[in-house]
């Protein structure tokens, strides 16, 4: 019997076995917590405003929950119970954040306590006020996330432009939760030394509602 070739006796180290075997877990984090407090009086909600029949929230849920995600977290604030009655029966989890008003830091930083949040290694964050987005363009996040080892920001963009969704991975997490005020992941990207792997998703990526007439102009109806 012929020796076998030692090439055949070859193997990867030990990280790189582990990344065979499991994928990078990603979970989604939908911001839906915010005032809204440029749609104007009367009490509409842009979150609420419906799209094809469906609120754009539960659109959003829709979207996230399609997507190869382990788990899907919404955090949640103004108007509370109105926005978790419109997710009402999917499976979502959701994070009440008391002090919303205080800005989009606090929001991150409850989405990011969940305890689904603190076992992914990565954490994708998605406004949700943004009907372009689709679960292709999560998916397409993610997989950039994974082939990137888990060890890359990962964000949206439209022609180079950054936008939303965006991936942080989990050495990121501390910084999150160290934010204040009225102010998303900007900053701790810009200084984080991490490599930045982007992904153009065309108009999708900045497109967020902030009035009414953004609302109707991308083909909702409000309430």
């Amino acid at each position: 019997m012929q020796p076998r070739s030692p090439c055949l006796f070859w193997r990867m180290s030990p990280r790189q076995d582990w990344w065979l075997m499991r994928e990078a877990s990603v979970a989604i984090v939908i911001l839906a917590a915010g005032k809204a407090s440029r749609m104007g009086e009367g009490g509409r909600h842009k979150l609420l405003a419906e799209f094809d029949g469906v609120p754009l929230v539960r659109r959003s849920a829709l979207t996230a929950l399609a997507a190869d995600a382990a788990s899907v977290i919404v955090v949640t604030g103004h108007r509370r119970s109105e926005i978790e009655a419109a997710l009402d029966g999917l499976a979502l989890t959701f994070i009440d954040n008391p002090d919303y008003a205080s800005g989009m830091a606090s929001s991150l930083k409850a989405g990011f306590s969940s305890r689904d949040a603190d076992s992914a290694e990565g954490i994708l964050v998605m406004l949700a006020d943004m009907p372009g987005i689709s679960t292709a363009h999560l998916d397409a996040l993610i997989s950039a996330f994974r082939n990137a080892g888990g060890e890359a920001v990962v964000r949206a963009v439209s022609h180079g432009k950054p936008g939303n969704p965006i991936i942080l991975p989990r050495s990121l997490n501390q910084a999150v939760l160290r934010l204040e005020g009225d102010v998303g992941a900007r900053d701790i990207i810009a200084t984080s030394a991490l490599p930045v792997r982007d992904v153009d998703v065309g108009d999708a990526a900045l497109l967020d509602l902030d009035t009414q007439e953004e609302v109707l102009a991308a083909g909702g109806a409000m309430n």
